[in-house]
C-alpha cells in the first residue's frame, strides 16, 4: 500500500485532535503534565525496556495465545509497514505515543481519576487501552498490562511526556525490528 504511511500517520495524529476535543469537552486538558525535563527524558528511555522485554519473550518464546500474536503479526502488521522508510515509522510510532498518550492517559485515566481516585483512573484506562487493542484475548491482556505500565508511569513522574516517549520508543523498534531487522521465518509448528 503506497499510501499507508500517510494513512497510518494521519490516523495517529488524529488521535492527537481526539484527545484535545475529548479534553475540552471534559474539561480535562490532555496536556497540562506535558513538560520537556531532560531527566525524565532519560528515565523513558530507560523505562522502555519492560515492554520491549515482553516483546522479546513473545517473539522468542511464541508459545499457547503468544503464537496467534506473532502469526497476526507476521501476516497483517508486517506486510503493511514494510515498505516504510524508517522515518516513516518514526513518525507513525510519535504520533501514536503522543495520540493514545494523550488520549488514555491525559483524559480518560485523568478524568475517571477526578471523582474515583488515581487507582480507578489507571485501571480503567488501562481496561479501556486493552479492548481498543484486541487483536486478539492475549494482545489485549498484554496491551492492559502495557496500559497499566504507561499510566503509572505518568502517576510516577507527573510528566506525560514519560509515557508518550516510552510508547512512541517502543512503538518504533518493535516495528523496525519486525520489518526491517528480524529475518523471515516460518512460525514453529506453522
Amino acid at each position: 500500500m503506497k499510501h499507508f504511511p500517510l494513512i497510518a500517520a494521519a490516523f495517529e495524529g488524529s488521535l492527537v485532535a481526539l484527545a484535545i476535543a475529548l479534553g475540552w469537552l471534559l474539561r480535562t486538558s490532555p496536556l497540562e503534565t506535558f513538560h520537556y525535563d531532560p531527566y525524565d527524558v532519560l528515565l523513558a528511555i530507560g523505562a522502555t525496556a519492560p515492554p520491549l522485554a515482553l516483546f522479546w519473550f513473545c517473539i522468542k518464546f511464541p508459545l499457547g495465545p503468544l503464537k496467534e500474536i506473532v502469526r497476526i503479526m507476521d501476516e497483517m502488521l508486517v506486510p503493511l509497514f514494510r515498505d516504510c522508510r524508517p522515518a516513516q515509522l518514526a513518525v507513525i510510532a510519535a504520533l501514536a505515543g503522543l495520540g493514545e498518550e494523550m488520549l488514555f492517559r491525559g483524559v480518560v485515566q485523568e478524568w475517571i481519576a477526578g471523582p474515583c481516585g488515581p487507582w480507578i483512573g489507571l485501571l480503567t484506562a488501562a481496561v479501556l487501552f486493552g479492548l481498543l487493542h484486541a487483536i486478539t484475548p492475549a494482545y489485549a491482556l498484554l496491551a492492559g498490562l502495557i496500559g497499566l505500565y504507561l499510566g503509572w508511569l505518568w502517576m510516577a513522574t507527573d510528566n506525560l511526556l514519560v509515557p508518550v516517549i516510552v510508547h512512541g520508543l517502543y512503538d518504533f523498534l518493535v516495528l523496525a525490528y519486525l520489518v526491517k531487522i528480524r529475518p523471515e521465518k516460518s512460525l514453529p509448528g506453522a
